[in-house]
């Protein structure tokens, strides 16, 4: 193994992961409004759905994508439909009633997990993990590789950042509060439209 090409894609896959981005914010707004354990099916969703992205990619499903770009951007403008979607419903989501229901629950495993396709900051995570970093091993033991750190960074960062969301709910305790704060994340959510738009 490459072992200084590991750490670097090591430290790529930190920063990526750990940025803000759609994944993230909803992980945010869903830990605030329905917790932790509710948005586990989330958490594991992104985590699996985009590791199997990785891997998919990685042992050639690129090619297809390669040899038929329109179906990037069909995925791309698909992807900021659904984003403006899901801002909707997050601004529009208030705190849970006393019996833990809402007008809507949070995201599925199937959900978040299809979620993945057509994200554009996955799509560039992916880019980059299957080029840029392709020879830390030989193939296919470099996409094991990067399909393993994908899950563990994945798992550490979805987890983060779906714990500060619920540490948030002691603090944001009256209803108009949560909707301010989800109004702000559905701002941030559209604002991450910004690469795909420019790119247009």
């Amino acid at each position: 193994m490459a072992y200084s090409l590991f750490y670097a894609f090591l430290a790529f896959m930190v920063v990526m992961y750990f940025t803000p981005g759609p994944n993230n914010i909803m992980l945010l707004a869903s830990g605030l409004t329905y917790g932790f354990r509710r948005t586990i099916p989330h958490i594991a969703g992104i985590v699996i759905g985009f590791a199997f992205m990785i891997a998919a990619v990685g042992l050639g499903l690129g090619t297809v994508f390669l040899a038929y770009p329109i179906l990037q951007t069909i995925l791309k403008y698909a992807g900021a439909v659904y984003l403006i979607y899901l801002a909707a419903v997050i601004a529009l989501s208030g705190p849970t009633t006393p019996d833990g229901e809402t007008g809507r629950g949070p995201m599925t495993f199937w959900g978040a997990a299809m979620f993945q396709w057509i994200n554009a900051k996955g799509w560039v995570i992916v880019i980059g993990t299957i080029t840029a970093y392709a020879a830390i091993a030989q193939f296919p033991i470099n996409i094991a590789i990067q399909t393993l750190v994908s899950l563990l960074v994945g798992a550490v960062s979805t987890v983060v950042w779906v714990l500060f969301g619920t540490a948030l709910r002691p603090v944001l305790t009256s209803e108009r509060l949560v909707r301010a704060f989800n109004i702000l994340m559905a701002i941030l959510l559209l604002a991450s439209l910004y690469p795909v738009v420019m790119d247009a």
